[in-house]
């Protein structure tokens, strides 16, 4: 399939493509290496990004919703105002990615690891730094995965901290989006 002159079909060398605004909808686009890529208002739902290199990628605006972005790199990527919602973000590299106004995504910073989180499939995740988990998982285990870390207490007791908004702020965002 051809959209605005590029081949799109999986491992697709698409560095540094002008997509934006395309129809990229339901494709499968896995292993493609999208970076630097301009997909402003991009339609990617659905699509199949499972372990594509979108690193530095402008995805401003673009609607990724439901789309597969598993073990996909968006380090750097550039995702204001994007449209996350039930995307399978397992696995996806987020480092230092604007996320700012971004839907159905939570980031947020507080010592040496950025963290996201994420809803797949009902299910709540979180990853900061390389640690990615349930939500329930963290909140089981996190003194131990901190301790494994090498987190100090007062670390550990901000990131738990964090971990204990998340559902309201999950519930907020819900209740905004119907």
């Amino acid at each position: 399939m051809k959209v605005k002159g590029y081949d799109i079909e999986p491992n697709a060398n698409l560095f540094g493509a002008d997509l934006r605004g395309a129809n990229l909808r339901h494709t499968d686009l896995r292993g493609a290496k999208l970076g630097s890529a301009d997909l402003i208002g991009a339609d990617l739902r659905r699509a199949n990004l499972e372990g594509a290199n979108l690193g530095r990628a402008n995805l401003e605006g673009a609607n990724l919703t439901g789309a597969d972005l598993e073990g996909a790199n968006l380090e750097g990527a550039y995702l204001r105002g994007a449209n996350l919602y039930g995307a399978n973000l397992r696995g996806a590299n987020l480092g230092g990615a604007n996320l700012r106004g971004a839907k159905g995504v939570i980031g947020f910073s507080l010592g040496r690891h950025f963290g996201f989180s994420y809803k797949y499939d009902g299910t709540v995740f979180v990853a900061i730094g390389c640690e990615r988990h349930s939500l329930e998982h963290w909140n089981s285990y996190i003194k131990d995965i901190g301790t494994k870390n090498g987190y100090k207490e007062n670390e550990i007791k901000r990131y738990s901290m964090q971990l204990a908004m998340l559902p309201a702020l999950w519930s907020t965002m819900e209740v905004e989006n119907g």
